[in-house]
């Protein structure tokens, strides 16, 4: 498309060469000939250019961009590989890793926090933001880590964690020292003279309470999350330059994006105003993207974005599509990429409405269809195994699930975000006891659930279902003891399936899960209609199959997924007989009919 008005302008300015010509004393006749030569062409010329204008303003999306055509693989490093035996992944594993990586077809890595933390919260509580944890490595690791990235051409994208920081960095450290400390600004602090604070609910707290007493200068201190990540206060300018600087040490080294933690919940109305009893069950609503945060963000973008070809994404979209699309619209110069929960927040263990979980993904796609830009994801470290949250599966059926769920993430409109080890099929690993457990909130909550009178039993029932431990076992890479993540004993116990459920048995199987997911990888990028086409959603009202077409340029394809354990069919309105099928988890014929987690895309 973009050749042919290239052409045209190009014929266009031969054009009006040829008009100038014919004023240096050609006959009438060949006067008149040139002169309808040159209407005819020009004709010619101002069909094709609206022709080949159309689409572009039918089908294309504000500008092609890296980040929207990226796959992205999040990597969580401390279950991925571990090079020296301590049972903790680590930089150097990633590093032995790197070709396989490259050899699922993914474009860039988002890497989980790496910097040095006393990882109360598996390191979402940084204690220097410039330093490597020692579990993971060295700066010297990092650096290799990166050069290998872009040596293979993958992007690195970093967790920037700036909601909060650890009660062990130096900032806290001297905030709390004393009332006049000139870091004391820089978290948010309660008076004990006021009395006791406004209720403020604590998502991994214990007791659920976000002001923690500090007896050393008698106040408390804000923590929407652990009791030892502590609030930073992004209304002092020296704090936001602190952190500006820090992404620029980053950026500077050469990162290529930046994913920040938790940011919708930043921006805090300090006027501290009682908030309605039992308000955490909407907390975002009201917690969430206080007005103050786009003047943030906009600061942040001058400062930080503005300088390199960054991927952009916060953790979170806001309450409404207003929210969202003030964060990512292109012309607020704020973020990229909107990553929202509402579909992801469907699954739960008593099962979703699959209607309702269809009519959320095409929601959002058709309020972003023009502007801004999207994640797909249905995994992530702070959730269970997708193919144990989105689909009923028995074991032999396992495999052509996690292809059926791959497709759908690589078939979307927007950024895919495909989550370590999914691409195997990696499940829940099904741990029986509280002490099978590492992840500190979740046995915090456990424990609250007790006390409030909850059946043990039941709290742990639900626990294998959605802990997200569930999706942090380490990577299984083949047979022999731990899955060949580490010679020592891992962080995390490995899902006893590993024997049979590997990377090296799948290499070896061209039908495979980990082979499904390559080819989808190419096919995604060999047909930019899979990245910028319209979608439409087909048949909404079917109870098993997800279908939609996707539409560029001419070009349609259209994709039918069938996230039932039954044969189901679906009425499409098309007659997709004799025509291509670019890729199918089943070997046969297509029809209407489609078999247990069958995947299908169609070529029309």
């Amino acid at each position: 498309m973009f050749s042919v008005v290239a052409v045209s302008k190009k014929s266009a300015r031969g054009a009006v060469g040829t008009h100038r010509g014919i004023r240096g004393g050609h006959s009438f006749e060949n006067f008149c000939m040139n002169k309808f030569n040159l209407f005819f062409m020009a004709a010619i010329i101002c069909i094709m250019a609206c022709n080949s204008a159309e689409p572009e303003k039918k089908d294309r999306v504000s500008g092609e961009k890296w980040w929207k055509e990226a796959v992205v693989y999040q990597l969580y490093p401390r279950s991925f590989k571990d090079s020296d035996g301590d049972g903790v992944g680590d930089l150097k594993g990633i590093i032995e890793k790197l070709d396989y990586i490259k050899s699922l077809g993914v474009d860039a890595v988002w890497l989980n926090p790496i910097y040095t933390s006393p990882n109360d919260d598996n390191g979402y509580d940084v204690s220097d933001y410039r330093g490597i944890m020692k579990e993971f490595g060295s700066m010297e690791d990092f650096d290799a880590l990166l050069k290998g990235m872009h040596d293979r051409g993958i992007k690195l994208v970093m967790d920037i964690v700036v909601n909060h920081s650890s009660d062990e960095h130096e900032w806290f450290k001297q905030s709390r020292s004393s009332r006049d400390n000139k870091y004391r600004d820089y978290y948010h602090w309660w008076l004990a003279e006021k009395g006791t604070p406004p209720f403020r609910y604590s998502l991994f707290d214990v007791n659920h309470d976000a002001w923690k007493y500090d007896s050393l200068t008698n106040a408390y201190y804000l923590h929407y999350f652990g009791v030892k990540q502590p609030d930073l206060n992004w209304e002092n300018p020296k704090l936001r330059q602190e952190v500006y600087d820090m992404m620029n040490f980053w950026a500077a080294k050469g990162v290529d994006g930046f994913r920040l933690d938790a940011f919708q919940f930043a921006a805090k109305d300090t006027t501290w105003p009682e908030l309605p009893a039992g308000y955490e069950k909407e907390f975002a609503k009201h917690v969430a993207m206080k007005p103050q945060i786009h003047d943030y963000l906009k600061e942040m973008y001058d400062q930080v974005f503005s300088k390199y070809d960054l991927m952009t994404v916060s953790e979170g979209a806001g309450n409404n599509f207003e929210d969202a699309h003030n964060l990512v619209d292109a012309d607020r110069k704020e973020l990229n990429m909107a990553y929202a929960f509402e579909a992801v927040d469907l699954a739960k263990s008593s099962g979703y409405d699959f209607v309702n979980f269809k009519k959320v993904f095409a929601k959002w796609d058709s309020a972003f269809a023009n502007d801004g830009w999207l994640s797909i994801f249905l995994a992530n470290h702070d959730n269970a195994r997708m193919v144990s949250r989105w689909v009923k599966a028995a074991p032999e059926q396992r495999e052509t699930a996690a292809k059926m769920l791959n497709t759908f993430l690589l078939s979307m409109r927007g950024t895919p975000y495909c989550y370590y080890g999914d691409e195997l099929g990696m499940d829940n690993p099904g741990f029986e006891t509280i002490d099978d457990y590492r992840d500190g909130p979740s046995k915090n909550d456990y424990i609250y659930q007790v006390k409030q009178g909850r059946d043990p039993k039941e709290v742990l029932k639900e626990m294998r279902f959605s802990c997200r431990d569930n999706g942090r076992t380490p990577m299984q890479w083949d047979s022999t003891a731990h899955a060949g993540f580490t010679t020592g004993s891992p962080w995390l116990s490995v899902n006893k399936n590993y024997l049979y459920l590997n990377v090296a048995v799948q290499e070896k199987d061209g039908n495979s899960c980990l082979n499904y997911f390559r080819k989808m990888t190419a096919l995604r990028k060999a047909n930019k209609v899979l990245v910028y086409g319209k979608f439409t959603l087909l048949d909404p009202e079917n109870q098993h199959v997800f279908a939609y077409t996707r539409e560029l340029d001419g070009k349609t394809l259209l994709v039918l997924l069938n996230f039932s354990a039954s044969d189901a069919n679906v009425v499409t309105g098309m007659d997709f007989s004799g025509k291509k099928s670019l890729i199918n988890n089943y070997p046969g014929e297509i029809g209407h009919i489609l078999k247990p987690f069958q995947a299908i895309i169609i070529e029309l």
